[in-house]
């Protein structure tokens, strides 16, 4: 189903997004005087929950269309 992969293709997004956003923040303030320290950590945690509210968003059209598929395998039976 098309559907399914949409959805973990999103999953896959924002599982980047998060690694992404988590190792800028870790890297927040090692190295002084480079253009990488200058991380603003509200943005950062912004991106966090982001991230967090897609994948479970895209879990929801998982289970749905789990759901759903199930619902007509009753019907056929």
């Amino acid at each position: 189903m098309q559907v399914l992969a949409t959805a973990a293709a999103g999953m896959f997004a924002a599982a980047d997004r998060l690694s992404a956003s988590a190792q800028r923040t870790a890297a927040w303030g090692l190295e002084e005087g480079q253009a990488e320290s200058k991380v603003d950590l509200a943005q950062e945690a912004a991106e966090q929950i982001s991230a967090k509210t897609e994948v479970k968003a895209d879990a929801a059209v998982i289970k749905t269309a789990d759901d759903m598929m199930g619902a007509l395998l009753d019907l056929k039976v």
